[in-house]
């Protein structure tokens, strides 16, 4: 699988307009290649650089695997969103501690064997063992971002 973004390039910067310096909006993403025995997708973002770990900026599951692209901002009327670091369910950009370097996001797209059975609202945790359990194939697009 491949996935891209219009707004950024792989190991590129993310532009303010997704970040919580902007208008905080999830960024246009484009996907191919998704296998055939995929019957849904998930898409995750996180930032291993946060100064406590791990911080979980977006999920979202139960994707239409017919579906190849997600305007800016666009969450699908049947997919479902979980929690993200910020303690509010939805996308939360970029939004690392001001002079604490450059940090990397992973978007990372999961077509799966199964539609994943969680509440709107799970703990990412939850959501990425789900995905990472019923994972037939993955895609990851890697953005930075850094405050002064």
């Amino acid at each position: 699988m491949n996935l891209t973004s219009t707004a950024f390039e792989d190991q590129q910067a993310i532009p303010r307009q997704h970040s919580c310096d902007g208008a905080d909006t999830a960024p246009p993403l484009d996907w191919s290649d998704v296998p055939s025995a995929a019957t849904s997708l998930a898409l995750l973002c996180w930032d291993p650089d946060a100064p406590g770990g791990t911080f979980w900026h977006w999920t979202v599951w139960d994707l239409d695997p017919g579906l190849s692209t997600l305007r800016e901002g666009e969450v699908p009327e049947n997919a479902r969103e979980g929690q993200n670091g910020f303690g509010t369910v939805g996308y939360r950009g970029p939004c690392p501690p001001p002079g604490h370097g450059v940090h990397h996001y992973h978007f990372e797209l999961f077509a799966l064997s199964t539609s994943l059975e969680l509440a709107a609202g799970a703990a990412p945790a939850t959501v990425r063992a789900q995905c990472e359990q019923h994972e037939v194939g993955r895609a990851e697009l890697v953005g930075t971002y850094e405050r002064a």
